[in-house]
């Protein structure tokens, strides 16, 4: 499994709202400038998370984005899906109840079934707010003498 930029991209910008969130509203250009992605593409990207709630706009030039809701409300995991789609690593894992004529007699099938329970565990297990976390203690940590 492979995370597109667009996926990567969307954590950047969540992870960017949050530590510069001050209750104003973030221009898209100092986004993309922090972030080092074009305006055009973050456009995308920002439009995809304003339409699920997870960042609120202002049009106009005192506009922008900021995060709608407490960091530490939004995984990683689900960032990646709403970008992503799925994240399991086969396709017969995505629905409900597996329709593979192979299911029953695939010696594989149990291998899928924890490598997506292991890529789970890790990217709901992350939020926001601790990347943020993550964020200050490295640069936190390259002021150490």
């Amino acid at each position: 499994m492979r995370i597109s930029t667009k996926g990567r991209y969307a954590v950047r910008v969540m992870l960017d709202l949050a530590v510069n969130n001050t209750g104003e509203y973030i221009k898209v250009k100092d986004i993309a400038a922090r972030q080092e992605i074009s305006e055009k593409y973050l456009e995308q990207i920002i439009s995809v998370l304003n339409k699920a709630g997870y960042v609120k706009s202002v049009r106009g030039a005192q506009g922008g984005y900021r995060i709608a809701r407490d960091p530490a409300e939004y995984t990683v995991g689900m960032i990646l899906r709403l970008t992503e789609g799925s994240l399991n690593p086969v396709a017969c894992l995505d629905d409900d109840v597996n329709e593979c004529e192979r299911c029953d007699t695939c010696e594989t099938l149990e291998v899928w079934k924890e490598l997506a329970e292991a890529i789970d565990n890790v990217v709901d297990h992350v939020t926001v707010a601790d990347l943020v976390e993550r964020q200050q203690e490295r640069i936190a940590g390259s002021y150490s003498i």
